[in-house]
Formats: C-alpha cells, sequence, structure tokens
C-alpha cells in the first residue's frame, strides 16, 4: 500500500513538471496541503490565490494569510460576488456548482495575468463519494487540476501530509461557505450571510472548535461537536447565545441535540 509520504512525493514531482500553478486557496487542511506541495515543487512558480467574496468569512481570511505565510509561498487575493448571479441567489441544488465555477473564473483570469500554466484546488480522494457534489462538474469542466485527488491522497492522509509540513491548520475542522448554512431553496441574502458570519463569531469568542449557525429565517439552530454539547447545555451559554444571537435578526435561538453534522441543510456541504 502506498503511504502519505509516498503519495505527497509524487504528487510534488508531478507539480514540478508544470510551466508554474495557481492553488485556489481557502486556507483550510486541503489547500493549504496543495500549497505547501506546490511550494515545494516550484518555489516563485507557485502562487496561492484566495478568492474574496460574501461567503467568505474575515476569520477564514485571516487564517488563509498566516498559513501562506507559514508556507512560504507568495499569497494574492481576488474579489468576486456570488450574489451577482441569480442562480447562486435562488440556492437551488446547484448552488455549489454556480458558485464554484464563477470561483474558478475568477482564478483563471488571475493565473492568466501571472502568466502560471495549471490552476490547481484541494479536492480529496473521497471527496464526492457517496453525495451531491455538483462543485465537481465545475472543476471538470474548467480542467482545474486537483493534485490530492490525481494521487489518491484521502481527507485523512492529507491532514497526515500537513502535519509533516507543520501546518498549523493540520488538525483545523472543516469550514464550508456560509452559504452552506441556509437551507437549499431558500434565497441567500448579504444580509443572511453576514448575520450567520456574526453568529459563528460569537461561537468562535466563547471557546466552540466545531460548529455551525443554520439560519432558517426567523429561527438560528445552533450545532456544535458532539463533545462540546455539554458546554453548549450551560445555561449561561444559553442566555448569552439568546441574547446576542437573538440580537442579530433571529426571533428564535435554538440548540440542536444531534449535536453539529454536515450537509443539514445543504447537501453540498
Amino acid at each position: 500500500m502506498t503511504t502519505a509520504a509516498e503519495k505527497r512525493t509524487q504528487a510534488v514531482a508531478d507539480l514540478a513538471d508544470r510551466d508554474g500553478v495557481l492553488v485556489a486557496f481557502s486556507g483550510g487542511v486541503d489547500s493549504s496541503v496543495v500549497a505547501a506541495m506546490a511550494h515545494e515543487a516550484l518555489g516563485d512558480r507557485a502562487v496561492a490565490c484566495t478568492a474574496r467574496s460574501e461567503t467568505l468569512p474575515e476569520a477564514e481570511l485571516a487564517d488563509a494569510r498566516s498559513v501562506a505565510d507559514e508556507i512560504g509561498i507568495r499569497h494574492v487575493e481576488t474579489t468576486f460576488s456570488e450574489l451577482d448571479d441569480p442562480d447562486f441567489r435562488a440556492n437551488d441544488e446547484q448552488r455549489c456548482y454556480h458558485c464554484r465555477s464563477m470561483r474558478l473564473d475568477a482564478m483563471s483570469q488571475v493565473a492568466e495575468r501571472e502568466g502560471l500554466a495549471t490552476v490547481c484546488d484541494g479536492t480529496t480522494a473521497d471527496d464526492g463519494e457517496g453525495g451531491h457534489r455538483p462543485g465537481l462538474q465545475a472543476v471538470a469542466e474548467r480542467d482545474a487540476y486537483s493534485p490530492l485527488r490525481a494521487h489518491d491522497i484521502t481527507k485523512a492522509e492529507a491532514r497526515e501530509i500537513a502535519r509533516a509540513y507543520d501546518l498549523s491548520v493540520a488538525d483545523k475542522p472543516s469550514m464550508a461557505c456560509l452559504s452552506s448554512r441556509i437551507p437549499t431553496g431558500e434565497r441567500i441574502t448579504d444580509e443572511r450571510l453576514s448575520r450567520v458570519e456574526r453568529a459563528e463569531d460569537l461561537l468562535r469568542t466563547w471557546g466552540f472548535e466545531q460548529f455551525r449557525v443554520r439560519d432558517h429565517g426567523d429561527l438560528a439552530r445552533i450545532e456544535v461537536g458532539t463533545e462540546e454539547l455539554d458546554a453548549a447545555l450551560d445555561p449561561e451559554f444559553a442566555a448569552a447565545a439568546r441574547e446576542h444571537v437573538g440580537a442579530l435578526g433571529f426571533d428564535h435561538v435554538t440548540l440542536d441535540l444531534a449535536g453539529y453534522r454536515t450537509g443539514s441543510v445543504s447537501p453540498e456541504e
């Protein structure tokens, strides 16, 4: 069986044969591993690019800047708006396709300006297994290269490689874009994205690590990791959540006793 270390070596060698790469870089584990491998392979001919938009929390942008500095890779930013697209705002089952398409198109424009031949993303070998992943269609249509998937590197192995690179995000919980907090079929607005971001900033400030705030219109449904449920059941937290999350524009604030789980309102998360 090929080890994660051997897969990393093969992926780095593959990237080294390319005429420059731009990495679609969120600062999460997967894209950080791709950025580290690209930098190892190509040095200054590798660039990490973060696309700023309404669905990217400011905390995640700050993390991306910090991790790029850790890696030593040149980091650039571009800006676009998913809310410019009525299909994205409608939030149908193809929302992730619309978002990924716009994001990769923005990345391709930067790559062209930088004279970089390849756009890479952080799709892993187990992304898309047993689920609805229209975003992968956008990756295929735009001929973006996914080195983790190409070399059969799973999410668990990506974390192992991140530890080998001594990246601070090696154990960082996954973080889908803010639109995944709004149930499929309900319209996405800047106001809803903003209040979800502010609500999740509160949970982060209160010390929670794995969490989501699901926006059900008048109701905010808080999910936290099962190991953090005891803390969330504390009466002081309940009172603070009712006051501060409610003040963001929710009439009701609830705690989901099932805990955090992906895809509870959006199949693409």
